[in-house]
């Protein structure tokens, strides 16, 4: 007769993503843990730039120091590099996408939260059809709605005979592909992310907690240090993601003001 062998891990019980993703409601109207993380992210942002213009000196420091240093890094290397100075005006609001973005993002590695919002699709979907509607508006009170259709859907150069071709596929890219692409970038690197740490979690937990043969329990260092390592690789792909997402913000403007480009 074959002795039972014991189970290694009697616990391990990986959840539904839905249930991941799904929070249940803490207020009024459906407000949830990813709406409580929107509503800190902009209080946040604000709390931030209002702190650091009460006291304005000419060597900065603290709260004025990283606003400034912020504010310097989306003008030079996202402003700059995409719109040029024509872009400037567009400043305080692709800075505030990067804030509100890299805040939104960081929620996953804070105790009690533990959830980017950006992994919920409605947040990327959201920021992306704004980014989609400035983008759209400022081309038209540049160039003139029927001048800026044109210019988005026939680029100068091409034959005759390919512009309907040529239209149809710049129009797609232009009017619907950017802001969708814009919006599942950002979510499908935000959840993968979560998923990552919410495994290694679980195995942490199950090897250490509900192992049933005492001499495998210092495995459960293994996934507890690969936690460690995404929980610094996150904290990386949030600042990433909020730069490629106001990078590209400032990609989709450029065209709207420059259209010879």
């Amino acid at each position: 007769m074959i002795p039972a062998v014991p189970h290694l891990v009697a616990g391990l019980d990986f959840p539904p993503i839905g249930e991941l993703l799904n929070w249940k409601n803490i207020g009024p109207g459906g407000f949830n843990k990813t709406a409580l993380i929107d509503v800190l992210a902009v209080a946040l942002t604000l709390g931030l730039f209002f702190h650091a213009a009460r006291r304005k000196a000419m060597v900065p420091r603290g709260t004025q120091n990283i606003a400034e240093s912020l504010i310097e890094f989306v003008n030079g290397q996202i402003i700059m590099e995409t719109m040029g100075a024509d872009g400037l005006g567009y400043l305080p609001f692709i800075l505030a996408i990067f804030c509100f973005v890299f805040l939104c993002n960081i929620f996953e590695i804070i105790p009690i939260f533990q959830f980017p919002a950006d992994a919920r699709m409605a947040n990327p979907l959201v920021l992306a059809l704004i980014v989609w509607g400035v983008y759209n508006y400022a081309g038209i009170k540049r160039q003139g709605f029927r001048a800026y259709v044109r210019n988005s859907t026939i680029p100068p150069g091409v034959p005759g005979f390919l512009v309907p071709l040529v239209a149809v596929i710049e129009g797609a890219q232009r009017f619907l592909l950017n802001p969708l692409t814009l919006a599942i970038r950002l979510f499908a690197n935000m959840l993968a992310g979560h998923l990552l740490l919410v495994t290694f979690a679980l195995m942490a937990d199950a090897l250490f907690f509900h192992n049933t043969v005492t001499a495998t329990i210092p495995i459960g260092v293994l996934p507890v240090l690969m936690e460690i390592v995404i929980i610094i690789f996150e904290v990386l792909i949030a600042v990433l993601q909020a730069f490629i997402f106001a990078i590209l913000t400032g990609v989709y403007l450029g065209p709207s003001l420059h259209p010879e480009h």
